[in-house]
């Protein structure tokens, strides 16, 4: 157990930071935004700051506005010592003013030896915030995350019950406990946005009891009734889930009939195929479906891959929404309905024939939502049953061989598949007061996997692309397509392991129209003064932003990521260590009409690069204009150089890390 009087000062140091300041903004100095930066990343006794690249944020300026609502207020002040089992609970209250912005501010700080860890955080009995932590050093590590929140004013605007799930474990090995400090500020800007009026939980609803609401598939029944309020005039669900346990690296598996191939060298694979659909059923009937985003935790694959720099949606994993608009034809009806949420993977026969399973490996962690967008009080929506028009079967291919040694034995698999599918559901609204309007929902999901497993299956590279398109008569347009690439191996000795692993992963992801979520176009509307502070990631101040008046108005955007990395791993005697590479690009782009023949405006795009530790390079630019420390466009902070090979705390098992070969894989400590 490490010194907690020293973990506890350091902690209170940060809340000391929060308190201070009435509000985000007047937290941080408008002075050289990169001197903090650089002054955090030149000692290797320094706290490793972490962080997950994202686009600006827009926060207060009390300076500027006086007079409107900015409150900030404490949510939770926790230390996750050995939690399993144990969350926080806690209390909120609306502030004292009106507000249609919210922006949360959470701040870990951890020293010592610990796993990566998932959080879940909770209103009531509804899924909130979906993160993982960061694995700590000798030094320490902090990191913040700036995550708006708006999305949940209905639930903002009345009392509620905190719950955050952050399960950790406290032993002789695993010594660090997470301190936690969590805040929101509410405050208000001129919007045309229109929020939910109300959010309803697909979760297991168990905030009475003070636990957290989390559905554990396969082996929980996810799936709630509700009496949906007759003057719905829009309804959007959205679903969280992510893999763990023999699921984690769930884009790694292989088919069924392929599990055994190596079992003699490096045991069993996991199966159900790389392969992996939610799917949301109304009444037993399919309503929608997403292709999960290939996240990978700070203790996935290799660790020094994600030292500073965290992976994509580590620490805000992301949720997709389904237009169930169509459905509120019947949903309306004054009776009850099912909402379910389903993970499914691939069967195959070994011959080359799969097709969609009803199970898969344990475990994925999941809930939904419910937003509702309601008309007068009194009015009833009807209209027609919804039609559904899907493929009978999804269109599904699948190539595989495999190739020996001399004397017979399993030397390689290679794999090929295919997946598209398409599902299109319309119906015809008409509410009380005689308006009448069509609703639809049409989806397109394309994926391909390639793999292949050499060496007796010591050596695998996957690349994988999923694609999906979904539509609404809402005017909502989103195409998201991630594509990811992992070749590692790894080598095992009496007491060793040693891995290596080149990674890349991109997403493509252009959104128009009404998404229930924050867009990041948001930062960038008009109509609000100018300059306006926008939190820009990793930097210590905010940075003021003035518009130009000639900027167009946006109707869509599109964000693009890569992320390119290479790293290794050692583990023996107890000890392991890790170096890295890693570089990430990122950019948001504004569309004026969705038939644009250009490339879009360029709203914010990043360049960063961190070598065993240390950022040694990072280029920032709002609309085409360098932001950074004095010298321009760059920030150099010691390049070349790096904090060397890292200590990464006790040895994990090579199926901890990878998804497959020998040990055993790790806890899943998220109750549900």
């Amino acid at each position: 157990m490490p010194n907690q009087s020293y973990n506890h000062n350091w902690h209170w140091l940060f809340l000391l930071c929060v308190l201070v300041a009435p509000s985000l903004a007047t937290a941080f100095s408008h002075a050289d935004p990169d001197r903090g930066l650089a002054k955090r990343q030149t000692s290797s006794t320094d706290p490793l700051v972490t962080f997950e690249v994202q686009g600006p944020i827009l926060i207060p300026d009390t300076n500027r506005n006086r007079s409107a609502c900015v409150h900030t207020q404490l949510l939770m002040d926790h230390e996750f010592g050995f939690s399993y089992g144990k969350p926080f609970v806690g209390r909120y209250l609306p502030p004292p003013c009106n507000f249609n912005r919210v922006v949360m501010n959470f701040t870990v700080t951890s020293k010592g030896r610990q796993f990566d860890r998932l959080g879940l955080m909770y209103l009531g009995d509804i899924e909130v915030f979906r993160t993982s932590t960061a694995e700590p050093t000798s030094n320490g590590i902090v990191w913040t995350y700036i995550k708006e929140m708006d999305h949940y004013e209905a639930l903002w605007k009345t009392e509620q019950k905190i719950i955050f799930d952050l399960g950790n474990l406290i032993d002789s090995t695993y010594t660090a406990p997470f301190n936690t400090l969590l805040t929101a500020t509410f405050f208000t800007v001129r919007s045309t946005k229109p929020a939910a009026d109300q959010i309803l939980p697909i979760s297991a609803r168990r905030s009475s009891v003070n636990g957290p609401s989390a559905f554990s598939l396969p082996s929980d029944d996810a799936s709630v009734t509700y009496k949906i309020p007759q003057n719905t005039e829009r309804a959007v669900v959205s679903l969280s889930a992510c893999g763990q346990a023999t699921e984690e690296f769930w884009y790694t598996n292989v088919l069924n009939s392929q599990v055994d191939t190596f079992a003699d060298q490096v045991g069993s694979l996991y199966g159900y195929s790389p392969y992996r659909e939610l799917q949301l059923l109304i009444d037993d009937q399919l309503a929608g479906a997403s292709l999960p985003f290939p996240v990978v935790f700070t203790g996935g694959i290799v660790p020094g891959l994600w030292r500073p720099i965290v992976g994509t949606d580590a620490f805000d994993l992301k949720e997709k929404e389904i237009d169930v608009t169509p459905w509120l034809p019947i949903l309306c009806d004054g009776a009850s309905h099912k909402f379910e949420i389903r993970v499914v993977g691939l069967n195959d026969d070994g011959n080359g024939k799969a097709s969609l399973s009803d199970t898969v490996g344990s475990s994925w962690i999941v809930t939904g939502k419910i937003f509702l967008f309601l008309g007068p009080e009194g009015s009833v929506t009807s209209g027609t049953p919804p039609k559904i028009e899907t493929d009978s079967s999804p269109e599904i291919t699948v190539t595989s061989r495999v190739m020996t040694n001399s004397t017979g034995g399993n030397e390689t698999l290679d794999c090929a598949l295919t997946y598209q599918r398409t599902l299109s559901i319309t119906s015809n609204l008409k509410t009380s007061d005689g308006r009448e309007s069509a609703a639809s929902w049409h989806q397109t999901l394309r994926y391909w996997n390639n793999f292949t497993l050499s060496s007796y299956g010591y050596t695998q590279v996957t690349k994988q692309d999923s694609h999906g398109i979904d539509h609404s008569a809402s005017g909502l347009s989103n195409d998201y397509e991630y594509l990811i690439t992992v070749n590692s191996t790894f080598s095992t000795s009496p007491g060793t392991l040693s891995i290596n692993a080149d990674f890349e992963r991109g997403v493509n992801i252009f959104l128009f129209g009404p998404s229930v979520f924050p867009s990041s176009l948001e930062a960038f509307a008009p109509g609000i003064a100018n300059p306006r502070n926008l939190y820009i990631y990793a930097r210590p101040r905010p940075y003021p932003l003035a518009l130009p008046p000639d900027l167009p108005r946006f109707i869509g955007s599109h964000e693009f990521t890569d992320q390119n990395g290479y790293a290794d791993y050692f583990s023996g005697g107890n000890r392991s260590r890790s170096s890295g590479l890693m570089s990430q690009i990122f950019a948001i782009k504004g569309w004026e009409r969705t038939d644009e023949p250009t490339d879009g405006t360029v709203l914010f795009d990043t360049f960063v690069r961190a070598r065993d530790g240390r950022v040694t390079d990072r280029d920032d630019a709002l609309l085409g204009r360098p932001i950074g420390g004095g010298t321009g466009a760059s920030t150099q902070v010691g390049e070349g150089v790096g904090l060397g090979v890292q200590e990464v705390g006790p040895g994990k098992s090579v199926k901890e890390l990878l998804g497959r070969g020998p040990g055993s894989v790790g806890k899943t400590l998220v109750v549900a």
